[in-house]
């Protein structure tokens, strides 16, 4: 059993953020109804779809990825048909979620204030670049969009570099992110109230959240933090050092570990009075920087962490994507999965992040085809007859 087992999800979305927030939810359970426009389906299954290094079958891999556990119908919103259709649906949906710009489902009529009528109990969820609301809502975004305007690029980068994008598409995720959290969170009011109620998402509002204790310090101090590079304005040391064969990271964020790093690294430049205690050694954070650098330069990083680590020092490789998806504690976590397509083959991608204790099963299905569900939604869930299917296949509903 999986803990969203029984809610049924519509899911109107396409690229990056909202599909993402569909494959969390369809991980954890829900029977999550793909719905695409007749045709070519939703953008994303165009995406690297003849990229020989990045698809299988005709999937690229963002379409791989992002619509696993997930159902697909095909269902063309603007027809009248297809929008009858789609409401008969809605009368037994828990959550309808999308991520078109802001006033496009109020134009297709499946905004929440069409559906709630037809389901009082309906979750509808949104996710754009700038909400619903506010002078900028009609906007066009994308994640770095979010990135830049939400103020974590400008404090991203080399100090003497330009600002730098997050290497991780962190506007998109987090927007998807915060989207997971919103629906589970109406889906528990629901069971209070009896009713339903919108979710308005933006991916802007995810990223100012995401700064958090650092807003909080430039109301207080007035000031504007710059680009640290992989430094810290607070603790140091706290960076990316040069070992013989590659990067470790070091944070020492108490004095405690600073006291144990000491021990690893006894050097009398470091291992002074004005350094026991944070704001000295933040005076001083060039040449204990420097100092350090120098010293792990000397061996490898594999001496250097099992030094560390037996300090309980906060330390780290620094890993590309090969490494990180070999490392034994992702492998143990489950946290790299192989996913079949549907036509055949299989791919490894990222596993669920969300290990519950009881309602949990790790298990994932292929991304669908086009249209593989139709029969089984229109039939099982609406009872339409094959002739009404061969009618809507024949004027392009479906």
């Amino acid at each position: 059993m999986k803990a969203l087992q029984g809610t049924r999800i519509l899911d109107l979305t396409h690229m990056l953020s909202g599909p993402y927030a569909g494959m969390m939810l369809a991980d954890l359970g829900a029977e999550t109804i793909k719905v695409e426009p007749p045709g070519k389906g939703e953008g994303t299954r165009r995406l690297l779809e003849k990229d020989p290094q990045n698809s299988l079958n005709g999937f690229g891999a963002y379409f791989m990825t992002l619509n696993r556990n997930k159902k697909s119908v095909t269902l063309d919103l603007k027809s009248e048909t297809g929008l009858a259709i789609f409401y008969d649906l809605v009368k037994t949906a828990d959550v309808v979620l999308s991520n078109f710009s802001a006033g496009v489902t109020a134009r297709l009529k499946i905004d929440y204030a069409h559906l709630a009528p037809i389901n009082p109990r309906l979750i509808t969820c949104s996710i754009t670049g700038f909400g619903e609301t506010g002078p900028a809502k009609d906007y066009t975004a994308f994640d770095m969009v979010a990135q830049a305007m939400g103020g974590g690029m400008s404090i991203t980068g080399q100090p003497d570099g330009p600002p730098t994008r997050s290497g991780i598409p962190i506007g998109d995720l987090g927007g998807g992110l915060m989207a997971v959290i919103g629906v589970l969170a109406a889906l528990q009011a629901r069971h209070l109230t009896g009713r339903g109620q919108h979710v308005d998402i933006s991916m802007l509002d995810a990223q100012i959240s995401l700064l958090n204790y650092m807003v909080t310090m430039h109301f207080l101090s007035g000031l504007i933090p710059d680009k640290l590079g992989n430094g810290h304005f607070v603790h140091v040391p706290y960076d990316t050092f040069q070992c013989a064969d590659g990067y470790i990271i070091i944070a020492i964020i108490a004095d405690n570990f600073w006291e144990a790093l000491l021990t690893i690294i006894p050097d009398d430049d470091l291992n002074t009075e004005e350094h026991k205690y944070q704001p000295g050694r933040l005076r001083n954070k060039a040449l204990i920087n420097g100092r350090l650098n120098e010293i792990l330069a000397t061996n490898t990083q594999a001496y250097w962490l099992e030094k560390l680590r037996a300090a309980r020092i906060p330390c780290a490789p620094v890993n590309n994507l090969a490494q990180a998806l070999n490392d034994e504690q992702v492998l143990w976590r489950n946290m790299v999965v192989e996913v079949a397509h549907p036509l055949g083959g299989v791919v490894k991608m990222p596993g669920n992040p969300i290990k519950l204790s009881d309602t949990y099963q790790d298990t994932f299905l292929p991304p669908p085809l086009l249209g593989q569900h139709n029969e089984e939604i229109y039939k099982g869930i609406l009872s339409l007859t094959d002739e009404q299917l061969a009618e809507l296949k024949a004027t392009g509903v479906i």
